[in-house]
């Protein structure tokens, strides 16, 4: 069964590509089937996935407004491993053009649904092509992030441990109970994912300790550290597991994507 995961969190800077980039290429390592989708108009994840997205004839935005389907626009990272939908500057006058449009909210989930059930007719079983897909959400809480939230069976929450990251967790908590009562019952949050952690840091200590309480089990233990790895790996177009697997970083993105699959696993025993 695919499992969809939008990896969302307005404030800016926190680490959403990253985390989106490099748990796609962990998950690929541990020879699992991955499609990431680009839904941010900066098209970092795209660059990070070491494609040219001013080369792409055709990217999400098409998707979105109905003009092509996600088998038309994905292409493969050449350093990834992965699946992409890629996504460029012209995603952002979706924001725009999807207001008069009808079904505004649920547009991505129709074409990931019609994708699948094309894939599984295609292979001829009734199992998926992917077993993850992972929605790599704008900084904002706009059209974009609300097709990633409505698509999506859960959303990774990837923060700092900082007081500003701390109060906007509450406003994407409350996004998420109104997408969930009102567009999208089976949402839930995957998880809270602390980033770019500096552990001499007092501040960052008491953070975690707050989210520790809030968040309970919904905690990853993994904590991503500062890395110079990390943030050198987008500028080469690759994961940081295929620039220094051995780099804290890299290592940190590899614990995830197990805990990641220890979690559901104990899940499916569980049900």
């Amino acid at each position: 069964m695919t499992r969809i995961i939008a990896i969302a969190n307005q404030k800016g800077g926190v680490g959403k590509t990253t985390t989106a980039v490099n748990l796609a290429a962990s998950l690929v390592a541990m020879n699992r089937r991955v499609l990431l989708v680009d839904l941010d108009p900066q098209g970092n994840a795209t660059t990070g996935a070491g494609v040219d997205k001013r080369e792409r004839p055709a990217t999400v935005y098409q998707v979105l407004l109905g003009e092509k389907r996600i088998a038309d626009v994905r292409v493969v990272s050449p350093t990834g491993g992965f699946d992409l939908v890629p996504a460029n500057r012209e995603l952002a006058g979706a924001e725009v053009e999807l207001v008069d449009l009808p079904e505004r909210e649920t547009r991505l989930k129709d074409a990931l649904a019609e994708a699948l059930s094309q894939m599984r007719t295609a292979i001829g079983e009734v199992a998926d092509e992917y077993d993850f897909i992972l929605l790599d959400c704008p900084p904002s809480l706009s059209l974009l992030t609300l097709n990633g939230l409505c698509a999506a069976d859960s959303v990774l929450i990837p923060m700092q441990c900082e007081y500003y990251a701390l109060e906007g967790l509450s406003d994407l908590v409350q996004t998420v109970k109104k997408v969930r009562a009102h567009l999208n019952p089976r949402l839930e949050i995957e998880g809270v994912l602390r980033t770019m952690y500096d552990p001499r840091n007092t501040l960052a200590q008491n953070v975690a300790a707050d989210l520790e309480k809030h968040f309970g089990a919904k905690l990853y233990r993994t904590i991503v550290p500062r890395n110079v790895r990390l943030a050198e790996a987008p500028s080469h177009g690759m994961p940081a597991l295929k620039l220094e697997l051995q780099s804290k970083g890299a290592q940190a993105y590899l614990a995830l994507a197990g805990e990641m699959l220890r979690r559901m696993e104990a899940k499916e025993v569980v049900a």
